[in-house]
């Protein structure tokens, strides 16, 4: 038996009833009251909304069926005219993150957040981190956390919260360093970027923490299952995913000791898995495209934003007992997958095929016209003093269909070892395969 989710209870508190009488009727009736509410605030507040929920009144919003046939808000539009989404005056405004959008020429994203945004987000590293640490455990934090507002910094306070005791690192630049301070500082548990906890499990000193990490929580990025199996095999410390985004305010679910799928935030914010092209939510059991709205914001709320990943709803119940939805882990950005002929490549599939040989800490992969053939340029980063089995990356390679439909008469593999680890260190942004 697995213990059940703590966001069950947390849930069930701020909407206002009792966790044993929580039922996904309740649920659903809090998140449309919410939603009216939200749609309400956002008209009236904000210009972008006025004009894009134009003839809509929140009050005639009864069911979901209702709400799916709302317009979307897309990544454009947090680049074209942040301002133009804010309902708050920028004095109430605490913290505004920019992120880069891809490419050179894109305009970056801009997010606004309130104080009591913000609280939000510590709420939920409270309850949510609950799932993998409890009291008096000392959690090594290897995200940014210098910054008032930042994710390690709001990180640091939740854990504090539930009683245990934040070691706020930074960013895994020099794992051997990294290794030193978590056991200087007798850390039982981390919260780091996939490529760099691996970096440190790989580590020629990294047994050294093997018995003395009991858990781990992977964010920032997707999470190769491989990376989880060999952190795991490492450390004998139970490897968990977190899922989350900044336009979600940082959190968005976390696996539960089951290790099924996310738990996610539901009284702060409601999913859908939609039809990337058409647009049409999507059943449980059916991938889609991840769709959220906010309940509870006040500074930037978002009105169904479409995410650019890809997962789907479980359609069996989590093993932990739980009422709560499961969000499956998420597999793909949509936008991040390259084509190969008539057929799709992305990096979870290279994921699973490259980093399962041991040595291996971070690679980098492209695509790109070599005479009349596709190249699949792959450099991979090797621990020091390991050599890689070219030859078996390649056989590992080729049991991916896409790859072997093509290959060698229109695309060819040209693989590249490295040990020189600082043009492979990207801080905290999400890994890409590039098509050049």
């Amino acid at each position: 038996m697995y213990r059940k989710t703590p966001l069950e209870a947390w849930i069930a508190a701020k909407i206002g009833v009792q966790q044993e009488r929580l039922t996904l009727d309740i649920l659903e009736q809090y998140q449309l009251q919410k939603i009216r509410q939200t749609l309400r605030w956002v008209k009236d507040n904000s210009l972008f909304y006025r004009q894009q929920l134009y003839g809509i009144e929140p009050e005639d919003i009864t069911d979901f069926k209702q709400f799916s046939k709302l317009p979307f808000t897309f990544p454009r539009d947090l680049q074209a005219n942040p301002h133009g989404l804010v309902c708050t005056s920028l004095s109430e405004i605490s913290r505004i993150v920019t992120l880069q959008s891809s490419g050179t020429t894109g305009q970056p994203k801009r997010i606004f957040f309130t104080r009591s945004d913000q609280e939000l987000t510590v709420d939920f590293f409270d309850y949510g981190m609950r799932n993998l640490v409890e009291p008096q455990d000392r959690v090594m934090i290897l995200l940014p956390w210098q910054r008032p507002g930042s994710v390690g910094d709001l990180l640091q306070i939740g854990l504090k919260r539930l009683g245990a005791y934040p070691i706020p690192y930074g960013l895994v630049t020099n794992a051997k360093d990294a290794i030193e301070q978590a056991l200087l500082n007798g850390a039982t548990a981390m919260v780091g970027v996939p490529t760099q906890v691996l970096t440190m499990a790989r580590h020629g000193d990294g047994a050294k923490l093997r018995g003395k990490i009991k858990s781990v929580l992977l964010t920032t990025d997707y999470v190769p299952a491989a990376i989880c199996r060999a952190v795991t095999q490492a450390w004998q410390a139970k490897v968990f995913n977190h899922y989350g985004m900044t336009e979600m305010g940082l959190g968005g679910g976390v696996q539960c000791q089951a290790l099924a799928g996310y738990h996610v935030r539901e009284a702060d914010l409601y999913f859908e898995i939609v039809d990337p092209q058409t647009g049409r939510v999507l059943p449980p059991g059916e991938t889609g495209e991840v769709v959220f709205t906010t309940l509870t914001r006040t500074g930037m709320p978002l009105i169904r934003y479409r995410t650019g990943d890809l997962s789907r709803f479980l359609e069996k119940p989590c093993p932990c007992g739980t009422i709560l939805r499961s969000l499956d882990l998420i597999k793909y950005r949509i936008s991040e997958r390259i084509k190969i002929g008539d057929e799709l490549l992305g990096l979870p599939d290279l994921d699973e095929k490259i980093f399962c040989f041991e040595g291996v800490l971070n690679y980098h992969a492209a695509c790109r016209e070599a005479g009349k053939k596709r190249e699949l340029y792959i450099e991979i980063l090797t621990a020091e003093g390991y050599k890689l089995p070219e030859e078996a990356v390649k056989d590992s390679l080729l049991t991916l269909p896409v790859i072997k439909t093509y290959y060698p008469q229109s695309l060819r593999i040209n693989l590249k070892q490295t040990q020189q680890a600082a043009k492979f260190y990207l801080g905290s942004s999400k890994r890409k395969i590039l098509q050049v």
